[in-house]
């Protein structure tokens, strides 16, 4: 691994707890969460509705948290509440074009990296769509994307985060079980092709590498079998041997319950990972709440049922491991 420069590190260091592990909360959702908020209340939601909802989970949330991942369209008010804990930005624009194909990626137009970083950003979030499996005149377009995003990061010298969620590229269902017995395949490219030094990506933002109801032996086991538990155990293991870089899972829109036992399942296949950056699975149940009763009940929530989220999150954080090690120090302190 190459050596991190004073802004990589410092920032890196902002966003992690004592132990070197990255415990953030996700509050950059920006389409879908307004599409929810609408549906839940039945008439639509504005911009001061984003405002409030991700102010009152950034608020609470950060008390237990060691860092907060906010858009700069919504989540500038909410990132002056976040209890001196750590700051990452979005990139990306909300959602990709439907009308072309490949789920293909836009920045933000008003932003940079360097703006990012005036707004008070520790580490930068891009989004990206991909599949290994996607034609290669598409998956070109994308690599270029995230080289210049890594680029921007190297020269304002700030930690590049970047996520791959992944989709089928045929266009079918990512919820069946023909996705699920592909869906190793596609994390763990997508975990090769982005540890390539080439991208200056710092931490690479992933999904686990298995579709939890399907895999035989788990409390989330839905009765389609893609995988049995020693084989789920084995694409933690393979996924991670892809890359050399720090990463770290997102909880990909499941509940809380299932987040929790697919971090047992990476604890229990001894991979390294170093963290989460975890949204949905701890307030997504608030969003009803909110809608239909407000910000005082929806807050009222959050500090019960939804600290009582995030803390199942950081038990479930025990089995991770500090970031730093892959950077052969055996502590913060050690890397400068």
């Amino acid at each position: 691994m190459s050596k991190l420069t004073p802004g990589k590190l410092a920032g890196l260091k902002a966003v992690s707890d004592q132990r070197g592990i990255i415990a953030a909360a996700a509050m950059d959702q920006r389409g879908s969460l307004q599409k929810s908020l609408a549906k839940e209340r039945g008439a639509a939601a504005d911009a001061h509705d984003l405002e409030e909802f991700k102010t009152l989970v950034t608020e609470v949330l950060t008390r237990h948290a060691s860092a907060i991942l906010l858009d700069p369209e919504y989540g500038l008010p909410a990132s002056k509440v976040r209890n001196g804990k750590g700051l990452l930005l979005a990139y990306e624009k909300t959602g990709y074009d439907a009308t072309t194909p490949g789920r293909l990626p836009d920045l933000l137009d008003l932003w940079s990296v360097r703006r990012l970083k005036e707004a008070g950003a520790d580490c930068i979030k891009i989004l990206l769509y991909y599949t290994p499996y996607e034609k290669s005149s598409v998956n070109d377009l994308k690599h270029a994307w995230i080289e210049r995003t890594g680029d921007e990061c190297v020269a304002q010298d700030i930690p590049f985060f970047a996520e791959f969620v992944g989709y089928d590229e045929e266009g079918n269902d990512e919820k069946a079980l023909a996705y699920a017995k592909k869906k190793p395949e596609v994390v763990s490219g997508s975990m090769a092709e982005f540890g390539k030094a080439r991208y200056s990506i710092d931490v690479l933002k992933v999904e686990v590498p298995i579709e939890m109801a399907f895999v035989e032996g788990t409390r989330s086991f839905k009765g389609e079998k893609a995988y049995t538990r020693a084989q789920a155990l084995q694409h933690f293991r393979d996924a991670e041997s892809m890359t050399h870089k720090p990463f770290i899972y997102l909880s990909a829109g499941v509940s809380n319950p299932t987040f929790i036992e697919t971090l047992e399942l990476a604890g229990e296949s001894g991979t390294r990972f170093n963290g989460v950056l975890c949204g949905r699975a701890t307030w997504k149940d608030g969003i009803a709440i909110y809608a239909k009763q407000g910000a005082k009940a929806f807050k009222d929530w959050l500090e019960t049922t939804g600290v009582e989220n995030i803390n199942n999150v950081n038990n479930g954080l025990k089995s991770a491991s500090p970031w730093y090690l892959k950077y052969g120090a055996d502590s913060l302190e050690a890397l400068g």
